[in-house]
């Protein structure tokens, strides 16, 4: 699994001298470590280049990870939990979301028994920038990653006539975000409606998604605003355990 691990990571192609030092091995068990997952089909030998990468079986492996929709099948029931609690008082719609480029891809959604009529549907994008979801992610990737999505000011979308359009604004806009430990955004998608949105990460600490309410303005109170953000940082935080974030990782 180490091993695998390190390849998954690396830049490309592994040398048997990197691989061991990565896991602390010894040559030899290296060797024999590299020579056992060839045969199965774990890895690939490149005789040429004298480097090591990962071969068929990881990548079947990988692909029927993804056809079991693990991160959608992991958040749906969180997804409904959320509503349940949270949307007692208060007509929302939760959701999960991840950054597809500089969009927001909407994977789930989950309403309320008395629905909101919003774009956030399942399948929709919507500029990263301006969404609460989209900017939960955003506030956790490095600033070189965020910048080549953003490069000049016609990467930016506006929607409402509000929200930010250059690099600067978003980047004192994630900050901000950052330390309040949720993203939010008000009329930026739709004019008269708000949301909150916490990102998910998995065992790597990295950004994969984020959970997200949506609610009218009209009938969300200060207080309750604050309610929801709670509501949707704990059922962040568990769908991040579920994904093999360490419980007090931050």
């Amino acid at each position: 699994m180490g091993a695998l691990r390190a390849l998954a990571q690396a830049p490309g192609p592994m040398t048997a001298g990197a691989l061991g030092a990565a896991l602390g091995l010894p040559r030899s068990s290296t060797y024999h470590l590299l020579a056992a997952m060839e045969q199965e089909g774990f890895v690939v030998h490149f005789p040429e280049e004298r480097r090591w990468g990962l071969g068929v079986t990881a990548f079947e492996i990988g692909a029927a990870y993804l056809r079991h929709e693990p991160l959608e099948r992991l958040a749906r029931p969180l997804l409904a939990r959320l509503v349940a609690e949270a949307g007692s008082t208060t007509p929302l719609a939760a959701h999960l979301g991840v950054l597809h480029g500089r969009e927001t891809l909407y994977l789930l959604k989950e309403s309320t028994k008395r629905p909101i009529t919003i774009v956030a549907e399942v399948g929709v994008r919507l500029p990263a920038s301006l969404t609460a979801s989209g900017r939960a992610v955003l506030a956790y990737l490095p600033a070189a990653q965020v910048r080549a999505l953003f490069p000049n000011q016609s990467a930016f979308v506006d929607r409402t006539g509000v929200g930010p359009m250059s690099l600067p604004q978003l980047r004192r806009l994630l900050q901000e975000e950052r330390a309040l430990g949720y993203a939010q955004e008000r009329g930026m998608v739709t004019a008269g409606f708000s949301s909150v949105a916490v990102a998910v990460r998995d065992h790597n600490h990295r950004p994969v998604a984020s959970i997200g309410v949506t609610f009218p303005d009209k009938v969300a109170s200060r207080a309750q605003h604050s309610r929801l953000a709670a509501a949707a940082i704990r059922a962040a935080v568990e769908l991040s355990r579920r994904m093999g974030m360490k419980e007090g990782a931050v």
